[in-house]
């Protein structure tokens, strides 16, 4: 008897056409990733520098749903079928691949085994162990702007809560229910929610509007998703600059009438037997609960080489313009030093060397990296890695160089290595620090 086996072909075929392309498919993704993990790693910007994912390869089924949902691109890859942070250094802690994980596989963590993250003690309702003191935003060690607009507002819920059970134990009605010290995103939008919640509070700053954003370089690019701020409204943010992102911060205060008070910085929080006091430069405020939303950059880090004390030495880039015609070293491999460089080198006549100690700049943004990589290819900008400041003079500086010593003629130092986390102030304010390694 003869079979007809065309009917079976015509099923067949297609299904081995399918499975052949996505065996094809596969091993092309997973050749992809590993090329990603092996460049990361020559590179060494195998290290993420805040909050980033961890997956658990039991529970992940390798859908791939995590690599294309991440905002940044392809920080995640496959790698013989699961998920692995294959970009680390790029990723800055959107979280949306824990969020669009079918199999919650995904968790987000602080710190890895070989870089700890020093962070204040904190419930998940962000109280430390002082009753009535909250912290929220960069000082927790999350920087996306997202996450710290967050954190400020369920911060300020708690403490208005904590606020009105304290209210209900006294009989003193002069005290404030809260006081918000920093006004970066954290500090807004916990001044926004007490606002928008009747609260009395007061909000200070111990420089300008803006924190930490600013003392961005000029013309920062700034990575965010829409975000709810009280009383304002939704905020959609993709690809801004730094000087925008101010005027939406003054346009806020403006609308929604919120008084800071600028210039006053907290030197003491203290409890007494009603709450708690703080005292700055400028007056002493006793309140029912605080929330600190300062930066992690209590002062800033310095190099500890002779001559570091010369006037032509900074922390700080201003105004890139202030350097027409200088010759200037940028020390750093952060965001801010590679930003305060390519804005430099920029300036006509100005002549700019980048050092960094360490091999590669693993913490900083790809935009940026590249950035440098144009600047150093075009001439505009030589960059020293695996390289310190060895000693400062008023016309030149000693590089401490792979190669040894070598000397450049200098006008100009800007230290960008980031700052002292104020580590003191939070103990002396009651605060524990930890240090996350992956956790």
């Amino acid at each position: 008897m003869n079979l007809d086996l065309s009917p079976l072909l015509i099923y067949l075929l297609p299904m081995a056409a399918v499975w052949i392309f996505y065996i094809r498919r596969q091993k092309r993704v997973h050749a992809d990733a590993l090329d990603s993990l092996s460049e990361a790693e020559q590179s060494g910007l195998n290290e993420p520098a805040s909050l980033h994912p961890v997956i658990d390869p039991t529970l992940c089924l390798g859908c791939g749903t995590c690599v294309s949902s991440c905002p940044e691109g392809e920080i995640l890859g496959l790698v013989h079928g699961k998920a692995v942070l294959v970009k680390a250094a790029n990723c800055i802690g959107h979280g949306a691949c824990k969020e669009a994980c079918p199999q919650d596989a995904i968790r987000l963590v602080l710190g890895t085994e070989r870089r700890g993250v020093e962070v204040p003690v904190a419930n998940e309702d962000f109280e430390t162990q002082v009753p009535g003191l909250f912290v929220a935003g960069e000082v927790t060690g999350m920087g996306l702007i997202r996450n710290a607009i967050a954190q400020g507002i369920l911060a300020m819920e708690s403490a208005a809560n904590f606020a009105a059970n304290a209210a209900d134990k006294v009989t003193e009605d002069d005290r404030l229910d809260a006081i918000v010290v920093g006004m970066g995103p954290a500090g807004l939008a916990a001044s926004l929610k007490a606002q928008e919640l009747g609260l009395k509070f007061k909000t200070l700053e111990q420089e300008t509007v803006g924190g930490t954003i600013a003392h961005y370089p000029r013309g920062k690019i700034v990575m965010t998703n829409p975000v709810e701020l009280p009383g304002y409204g939704t905020v959609r943010i993709k690809e801004t600059s730094k000087e925008a992102l101010l005027e939406l911060w003054r346009d806020a205060i403006a609308k929604t009438g919120l008084q800071v008070s600028t210039g006053q910085r907290v030197k003491s929080i203290d409890r007494d037997e009603e709450g708690l006091v703080v005292e700055t430069t400028k007056g002493v405020y006793r309140t029912r609960s605080v929330v600190l939303a300062i930066g992690r950059r209590g002062s800033p880090r310095r190099l500890g080489v002779p001559g570091e004390d010369l006037d032509k030495v900074v922390y700080r880039l201003i105004d890139p313009e202030q350097y027409t015609g200088k010759r200037v070293l940028v020390v750093g491999g952060g965001d801010s030093a590679l930003e305060a460089a390519v804005s430099i080198s920029e300036q006509a006549g100005s002549e700019v060397t980048l050092c960094y100690r360490g091999d590669a700049f693993s913490r900083a943004k790809p935009a940026n990296r590249a950035r440098v990589e144009k600047a150093s290819e075009n001439g505009s900008l030589d960059v020293f890695l695996s390289t310190s400041p060895k000693k400062l003079e008023s016309e030149i500086v000693h590089l401490d160089t792979a190669q040894g010593i070598k000397k450049i003629s200098n006008d100009a130092v800007i230290v960008c290595i980031g700052g002292e986390l104020p580590t003191q102030f939070l103990r002396d304010s009651g605060i524990g620090i930890e240090v996350r390694h992956g956790e």
